[in-house]
């Protein structure tokens, strides 16, 4: 219970007498190290295996952490007492959207294109920067509430040996057969510029008010007859290639207004005014039919194969997914932006073309559409007033629905037409409604229930995510199709390409100011090798007169210098052989340049915890650490089958001898 400030006199409001009690017992846990002798006394029963499903330290915890965390807790006891070893492994989800979106936030960054734009490599520092906002406030809150749990040793998912054991999951996922790629319609957030799970998908619907409209499409081969479709989502309409309808449906042509129009029978209530039917027909006698398209964007800038698809489209087919519950009875299909539409479309050769970009703007080809965003309202009404001035416009009017918004930046999501990896859970399905059948559910409708049917219904995961802070998926694809799924860092290495590179890394000899062990990290200092530095540097040149050098790389640093010239006359090394990289450099740390490198590595010990921490206008070792990589990488990619010398400083090296060698791999 939190100690409150009463405004009106400024005195503090006292704890209540169930607080102090709950503060007496926390004590006398922490005290006598309770949760400890829990993990240490004999567990008869073998391990209850807990890992906290992972909060995100970039956000405040809530009073639902709260009753989550109570309910575990008293499971976990329980186990506890029942003679079960429960290990209450605390754990921290550092990756994804949630962590991006805040990134984002702070840089004033709105779309992905800004993001590339700033940087990857700067965004993901920032996000891993972020990731432990409120770590210490999360730290306390678990201890207040009680909640025992293993915090000094949790799981990071962005430690490596996290991801790491997901490339080891995945590769046996493949193992199984139930990997796989596949361009299908996914829910797509254009503002995130990535797909979403069905479960993401569920976490994020909202009731609202969209236009919706009744489109007149004119029959080819017989005039001033229509068949009405209804669409909730005019932005589709562009992408119109096909209409469907319920083969068993009753459908009705109905004179009306001195034109005919074709619809379910059991939807005439739509119909506004005096009509007459003039004919009655089965769905399955409409299919085949063809209309006129209502935009030509499709049939004016689509190429190659799928031109030739257009033979197909703009005719009447059959569906399962056809109900008379609401609309007409006729589906107006967007292949690119419906998921039944895409299944349709792909059995029976509709063509498939984007007229969408990923931000979820119409691309350049769409007309006096270019570049607006599809959900927006202003849409809609543009489409409406193009339909009416071409006469195609029945009917329009407000319709409130539930529709999927991004669960994390609450954008509308759109349907929309991608290639993305998949596990084949469908496969899994009667397993998993099998196991189902053991779990003892509290409340017990849920297992038949909502998560009952979700299992019924389980749809293939879609793990393709196409963002930047997160882990990567490990599948490599040839030109040909063949995959290499890569399951632990030893299997990166096998594969990764090799320059026959031979590195050899030296620190510069001793300085005056070595002795006294001060900080310069300045390269215009006048820092010169002393007579015990020249001695060290000349005793590594002799080893070195076996390894035949071809090039060195050098930091720009005056001490590095005076090495480098002591080795160039020893080996005999050419001038251009010899090039300065100011990436080689001492760690930058101006705001220590008084103080000795004891000060420095007691306020930055080197422990991970310190990797990324410094004062403004320092570099921290992931810094340096960053750029010595970028060197690495670089000259791997320009050299091959060469000895290279690096000289450089004690922070980049890392190694109590004088020089130490390097394979490529």
């Amino acid at each position: 219970m939190l100690i409150l400030k009463n405004m009106s006199d400024d005195k503090k409001i006292q704890k209540s007498e169930l607080s102090r009690k709950e503060e007496e017992i926390l004590k006398f846990w922490q005290e006598n190290k309770i949760f400890h002798k829990s993990l240490e006394k004999p567990s008869l029963k073998g391990e209850f295996v807990f890992y906290e499903g992972p909060p995100t330290a970039n956000g405040k915890p809530g009073i639902h952490h709260l009753e989550a965390r109570a309910f575990k807790d008293a499971i976990l006891r329980y186990k506890t007492m029942r003679g079960y070893y429960v290990r209450r492994k605390a754990g921290w989800d550092t990756h994804g959207l949630p962590v991006e979106i805040e990134a984002e936030k702070e840089l004033g960054l709105k779309s992905k294109k800004e993001i590339e734009e700033y940087g990857i490599a700067e965004f993901n520092k920032k996000c891993r920067e972020g990731v432990w906002k409120y770590l210490d406030l999360w730290e306390k809150f678990t201890d207040r509430i009680g909640f025992w749990l293993d915090q000094n040793n949790p799981y990071i998912t962005y430690d490596k040996n996290y991801i790491e054991s997901l490339w080891n999951i995945i590769k046996k996922v493949d193992e199984k057969g139930l990997l796989y790629k596949d361009y299908k319609v996914v829910p797509w957030c254009p503002r995130c510029g990535t797909g979403l799970s069905s479960h993401e998908l569920a976490q994020g619907y909202r009731d609202v008010k969209d236009l919706s409209i009744i489109v007149r499409f004119e029959l080819t081969n017989e005039r001033s007859t229509y068949f009405l479709a209804w669409t909730t989502t005019p932005w589709t309409l562009p992408g119109n290639v096909g209409l469907v309808v319920g083969k068993d449906i009753d459908y009705v042509k109905i004179y009306h207004k001195e034109e005919n129009y074709i619809l379910a029978k059991s939807r005439l209530s739509i119909i506004v005014g005096e009509y007459s039917i003039v004919e009655e027909m089965k769905g399955k006698n409409l299919v085949g039919l063809s209309y006129e398209p209502l935009f030509s964007f499709i049939k004016d800038n689509i190429s190659g194969h799928e031109k030739d698809k257009l033979e197909n489209a703009y005719k009447v087919y059959s569906a399962d997914f056809v109900t008379t519950t609401d609309g007409t009875g006729i589906v107006h299909t967007a292949v690119m932006y419906g998921q039944d539409d895409f299944e349709l479309g792909t059995k029976v050769g509709l063509p498939k073309y984007h007229i969408v970009n990923e931000d979820g703007t119409f691309k350049k080809e769409a007309g006096f559409l270019a570049g607006k965003f599809v959900r927006d309202e202003e849409v809609a009404v543009d489409i409406i007033k193009d339909l009416a001035n071409k006469g195609l416009l029945y009917k329009k009017e407000k319709y409130e629905h539930s529709y999927p918004h991004c669960w994390r930046c609450k954008t509308p999501l759109i349907y929309f037409a991608r290639d993305s990896w998949y596990i084949k859970m469908s496969e899994l399905r009667d397993k998993l409604v099998f196991e189902n059948e053991n779990i003892n559910w509290e409340p017990n409708h849920i297992k038949e229930g909502r998560f009952g049917e979700w299992l019924r219904e389980v749809k293939d995961w879609a793990i393709s995510r196409e963002r930047y802070w997160g882990t990567p998926l490990p599948v490599w694809v040839n030109d040909t199709g063949d995959k290499i799924i890569v399951d632990s860092f030893d299997t990166l290495k096998k594969y990764t390409k090799k320059s026959g590179n031979k590195y050899f890394v030296m620190r510069h000899g001793e300085t005056d100011n070595n002795i006294p062990n001060l900080v310069s990290c300045d390269p215009t200092s006048p820092d010169h090798l002393n007579e015990k530095g020249k001695k060290q540097v000349y005793e590594s040149a002799q080893e070195l007169k076996n390894k035949k050098i071809d090039l060195i790389f050098t930091s720009d640093f005056i001490r590095t210098l005076d090495t480098t010239e002591i080795i160039r006359e020893v080996l005999d090394i050419k001038e251009d052989q010899i090039k300065k990289d100011i990436r080689l450099r001492e760690i930058h740390v101006p705001s220590f340049s008084s103080f000795s490198w004891r000060d420095y590595h007691e306020k930055y010990p080197k422990i991970v915890e310190n990797f990324e921490a410094k004062r403004n206008g320092d570099e921290s070792y992931q810094d340096v650490k960053n750029r010595v990589l970028q060197f690495i990488y670089e000259i791997e990619n320009k050299y091959f089958n060469k000895n290279i010398l690096i000289i450089t400083h004690g922070i980049s090296c890392r190694n109590k001898r004088t020089f130490f060698y390097v394979n490529s791999a």
